[in-house]
């Protein structure tokens, strides 16, 4: 039976309320359309109302535009990492701040446009999930953050974990490939790309919104001084391995920083070679092998982007080719690591479920270039 559709105004008027309370302070607040919308499009009852509806205000802000209108939207809610303590006055004038305006104008103009986007992506939501006969799978397969994909590595059954979210949302995975540059410079933390949102959740922040510790950054740095890489490039394909700083709090334990992107002089352009990739990936489950005893309990879990699909250029399907021939040769060889993808579209969703099937790019384009009619995710590298 279809679910009827939320009422806009009243989502409005309700997510107003739940900016002013904060999301630790919703017990016993009275939210019927935005409580019966997560009520609809919650695949398992959640065991409080405020849970669910910190899932559904997740997932809906999740599906808006990377950059300033995500961003802000996620300061306003309290979604932002270690702010859903923050006062609501705290986190308008830090969501102001990505607008660059004052915090006046923002509550008056820009608080009010961000809210609206967030009901849209609520009413959708509870549109999929409430999609009569035939279209109801189908709605529920596209919509899903969360899939299993099965496939054969040699003559075994592995079963892949499919994340549809954004990267700094995953929970309980050991290890995060995050696609870097050859010179492991990692970009600022209000950036979209994986790289910048993985810097950004592991960072520790004060009330305000100050950044007091950013371990990746320090760590990485450690790191190229280590191996005498400091101020220059390394070689593609190296896998530099740090800490996850506050994402420990998420279960997720070691971040592999994976040098796929070569800069192009005199631009801000980049160029990934899929061989490079490749190549990445297979240092990757290397260097999990060799840290796998380390820890208690022992590294088990990995999850891998679309390593180069972003500023790098490469279509999906040959980002997907590449990592995927590291990972079923490491699978075809008896290794029993739990392997994960996270990735931000549909498309690149469907490529993934279709692992099993056969990966086949596209020859009728450059490596380096845009899939046709398709424009490669800015958010994916």
């Amino acid at each position: 039976m279809a679910s009827s559709l939320p009422d806009r105004v009243s989502l409005l008027a309700e997510l107003k309320e739940v900016r002013r309370a904060g999301l630790v302070r919703l017990r016993g607040r009275t939210l019927p359309a935005v409580g019966s919308a997560a009520e609809a499009v919650s695949a398992t009852a959640a065991r409080t109302q405020g849970a669910a509806v910190e899932t559904l205000l997740r997932l809906a802000v999740s599906r808006l535009d990377a950059g300033t209108l995500r961003t802000a939207a996620e300061y306003t809610l309290g979604l932002a990492q270690g702010t859903r303590d923050w006062p609501a006055s705290s986190r308008r004038a830090r969501a102001a701040s990505v607008y660059g305006v004052s915090v006046e104008r923002f509550r008056k103009d820009h608080e009010v446009m961000v809210l609206e986007q967030v009901a849209e992506q609520i009413v959708r939501l509870v549109a999929e999930a409430g999609a009569p006969s035939g279209a109801a799978a189908a709605a529920e397969e596209g919509a899903g953050t969360h899939r299993t994909v099965r496939v054969r590595a040699a003559d075994r059954p592995v079963t892949l974990t499919l994340h549809v979210h954004p990267v700094d949302l995953l929970r309980d995975v050991d290890v995060v490939v995050s696609p870097s540059n050859v010179h492991f410079a990692l970009p600022e933390q209000y950036k979209s790309s994986v790289a910048a949102s993985l810097r950004r959740a592991a960072s520790v922040c004060g009330v305000t919104g100050d950044v007091l510790d950013d371990p990746v950054q320090d760590e990485l740095r450690k790191w190229t001084a280590r191996h005498g890489t400091s101020g220059r490039a390394v070689r593609p394909g190296t896998v530099a391995a740090t800490g996850a700083g506050a994402l420990a709090e998420q279960g997720v334990r070691r971040i592999y920083h994976a040098a796929v992107a070569v800069p192009r002089a005199g631009t801000n352009d980049y160029d990934v070679l899929p061989s490079d990739v490749t190549r990445a990936a297979s240092r990757a489950l290397a260097v999990l092998a060799d840290e796998h005893d380390r820890f208690a309990p022992p590294l088990r879990s990995v999850c891998f982007p679309l390593l180069g699909s972003g500023r790098g250029g490469l279509p999906y399907d040959i980002s997907l080719a590449a990592v995927w021939a590291a990972v079923e040769a490491e699978l075809a060889r008896g290794a029993g690591w739990d392997v994960h993808f996270v990735v931000r579209t549909p498309e690149a969703a469907a490529l993934v479920e279709r692992i099993p099937a056969g990966i086949r790019p596209a020859h009728d384009r450059r490596a380096t270039g845009r899939p046709g009619g398709m424009e490669a995710d800015p958010r994916s590298a």
